[in-house]
């Protein structure tokens, strides 16, 4: 059984009262995204000066924006099809490491930087229908393949003379019902994540199984399939680590070949320029065979260690409301994916051995049946399973579910529920229900204060 009053007070000692009460009005309204300061994006905050150096230094190449030949650009290695020219043009909300930027930011409105993509610097594209000033930064996946298909090609760009390369049928794929879509995932404190053992998220696992029984839940952990290892980041938890997460993500999202990916994934005639990997080891800095330990890694190290190193999302939960909503949120079982507390193990950087920190998340995949299901198989991951998505920092972002379908909480919610029957090995994911159904049951039997207080608990993480 779920201690919810234990649940609570973990959260009055993570989150303390600072002031008390909210007006909760009879009608349950997503408050939208959390203003004031981004609360996340920084260095983690017990690293020493030397590694926070480290950081600051891996933000700066985490920024930087890539054109073919790198005369355009200070990068380069775009190409030839890709969806972004920088990881912080797509992770941008509320902070550089964050999710899909938009206009009803509080802290950084700004339209989504794919639509003037298409064009820049002489680009000959057009903008897909489902890329739109006010929507989320998307790419495009086609179920029949599994694959990301890039949503521009570098035809057109001044210093990608000759090629000719056209951009995927959209139109044709979505006709055919065979297009789905992702947005980026937050990328604050997932060193903590990537040092949690996978003893600990198997006894997080095994630790609920009977309350998991009850409501009908299951969920298993993702694997790498040679050393049987828990795989943990993406939408799916389909990679191992943050170097291949972000070499993986290099190659894909900019099209850019690098030690850990290092093959052109458009290799047509005529559109490659540069000779590979694109992105490595740098043996000479500016003349010089000696430099910081940024300078002479590859961009991809430089992005891992960007995400390994960030801190964690800090929540605000404080008020009457938010804290009752907390009890609600275990009450309803919630938590029973949503894991509110893991602890990392020793770690080779100072200060983030054993670190209690406060995810939200269980890092297993479930079940989410037909209305949330994409088609695609990631490792273990089938067609409608999904990694639980970490809920720190969902005060302050703009657009929930894998593909970004809505901004408002209550939405996300409902969509968790899906009829069918519970999914085995032999029922196709169309024919699945959710494993949250009986979660999603319990949210609308609440009354509706607790459902305010539940969604202002969620805007304050």
């Amino acid at each position: 059984m779920l201690k919810c009053g234990k649940f609570a007070r973990t959260l009055i000692l993570a989150f303390p009262t600072m002031f008390a009460g909210v007006t909760v009005t009879s009608a349950q309204t997503d408050p939208g995204p959390r203003g004031g300061a981004a609360n996340a994006g920084g260095a983690f905050s017990q690293l020493d000066n030397h590694t926070v150096a480290y950081f600051l230094q891996a933000m700066k190449r985490f920024q930087e924006v890539d054109s073919v030949s790198g005369t355009i650009e200070a990068g380069s290695g775009l190409g030839p099809t890709f969806n972004g020219n920088s990881c912080a043009m797509c992770h941008a909300q509320p902070a550089i490491g964050g999710s899909s930027p938009g206009l009803t930011s509080r802290q950084n409105p700004v339209p989504n930087p794919q639509v003037a993509l298409a064009t820049l610097d002489g680009a000959t594209n057009t903008v897909p229908s489902f890329i739109t000033q006010n929507g989320p930064v998307r790419e495009a996946r086609f179920p029949s393949d599994g694959g990301v298909h890039g949503l521009y090609t570098i035809q057109g760009l001044s210093d990608a003379n000759g090629c000719v390369l056209a951009q995927p049928d959209f139109v044709q794929a979505a006709a055919q019902n065979n297009l789905i879509f992702r947005i980026p995932t937050p990328l604050f404190g997932l060193g903590l994540v990537e040092n949690t053992s996978d003893a600990s998220l198997i006894a997080n696992l095994i630790a609920k199984s009977a309350l998991k029984l009850q409501l009908g839940i299951g969920g298993l952990l993702n694997t790498n399939g040679n050393d049987g290892t828990v795989t943990r980041f993406g939408w799916k938890a389909q990679n191992k680590s943050l170097m291949i997460f972000a070499g993986e993500a290099y190659n894909v999202e900019q099209g850019v070949t690098n030690e850990i990916f290092p093959n052109e994934r458009s290799d047509v005639p005529g559109c490659v320029f540069n000779g590979g990997p694109e992105d490595g080891t740098n043996l000479i800095v500016n003349g010089s065979t000696v430099g910081t330990a940024s300078d002479m890694s590859s961009d991809t190290v430089n992005f891992a260690a960007f995400s390994r190193l960030s801190g964690p999302p800090t929540g605000t939960t404080s008020s009457v409301s938010e804290l009752a909503g907390a009890e609600v949120f275990a009450r309803i079982g919630c938590a029973v994916c949503h894991t509110a507390t893991l602890t990392s193990g020793k770690s080779a950087y100072p200060g983030m051995s054993n670190v209690t920190y406060h995810p939200f998340s269980d890092f297993a995949v479930h079940h989410m049946g037909s209305g949330l299901a994409d088609g695609v198989t990631q490792g273990n991951a089938g067609p409608d399973q999904f990694r639980t998505a970490p809920l720190w920092g969902l005060g302050q972002r703009l657009f929930f579910l894998h593909d970004g379908r809505t901004q408002d909480l209550l939405a996300a919610i409902d969509a968790h529920a899906s009829a069918g029957v519970p999914c085995t090995p032999t029922i196709q994911a169309a024919n699945c229900a959710s494993e949250a159904n009986a979660v999603i049951s319990n949210f609308h039997q609440l009354t509706s204060q607790e459902k305010q207080q539940l969604l202002s608990f969620l805007r304050s993480l």
